[in-house]
């Protein structure tokens, strides 16, 4: 990728192509613009942050990182658009720091009927959970939240969710933004009043040093506290295909 870029840029400064990059390949782009996605994209739901992203919106069919100060500082509002958009197909919560709470899937515009909520006691087990869905292409998102993971398996899940179009975040400490990554898309999240702070870690375009603050709406607590209604019951990691197949 930086080859492609450094060609775009050296080929644009010296003249000898007049043409826009991207009519050369799909995958060239200027310095200074945003490239074009590669997949397809669903609205953030967020215009501000849209317009901040290649394709104007949150890529499908990738590792997309969300770097956390900490869980619940606003990660699924942020998301509550796209998951909702994304929600007439299965949406996968794998490892969540917190059981979901049918109120908080309402909020979120997910039915606790299109809810998967996997568990897992070994890393190797959600790794592999994490792969099954992405391969099989039949869930509109999964959210993964991993405290460590190793390059070579970001870089097969990245892989695995090239094999469809579903949504696909990894929720990681903001330290793991020191780590390289392939995601095409890194974002480290910090909260602020009424809303969250964000930074672009990485993304297909120019760097941007700047954050950008998103106000977020209160729907639910993202802890999603108790209340009178059933949450949906966890799933083994291993007995993930069986899930998918009905």
């Amino acid at each position: 990728m930086f080859i492609q870029y450094f060609f775009a840029s050296y080929m644009t400064c010296s003249g000898s192509i007049s043409a826009a990059p991207e009519s050369l390949h799909p995958s060239l782009w200027r310095a200074s613009q945003l490239a074009r996605a590669d997949t397809r994209c669903i609205d953030t739901g967020h215009p501000a942050l849209s317009a901040q992203l290649p394709g104007g919106g949150w890529p499908t069919g990738v590792l997309v990182d969300l770097l956390l100060q900490q869980p619940g500082i606003g990660e699924m509002r942020l998301l509550r658009p796209a998951l909702a958009a994304v929600a007439q197909r299965r949406v996968v919560l794998l490892q969540p720091p917190h059981p979901p709470q049918a109120l908080a899937l309402a909020a979120l515009g997910v039915q606790p009927s299109q809810l998967i909520w996997l568990r897992a006691d070994r890393t190797a087990d959600a790794l592999w959970a994490a792969e099954q869905v992405l391969r099989s292409g039949s869930c509109g998102a999964l959210l993964f939240w991993q405290n460590h993971v190793r390059g070579e398996h970001l870089r097969r899940l990245h892989l695995a969710a090239q094999a469809g179009e579903t949504l696909f975040f990894m929720m990681r400490p903001l330290a793991a933004g020191q780590d390289a990554s392939p995601a095409p898309l890194r974002l480290a999240l910090r909260p602020q009043a009424d809303g969250v702070e964000i930074r672009f870690v990485k993304r297909r375009g120019p760097q941007r040093d700047k954050t950008l603050f998103l106000p977020l709406t209160s729907y639910l607590p993202d802890h999603h506290a108790p209340v009178d209604r059933p949450a949906p019951a966890p799933v083994t990691a291993r007995s993930v295909r069986t899930e998918l197949v009905h």
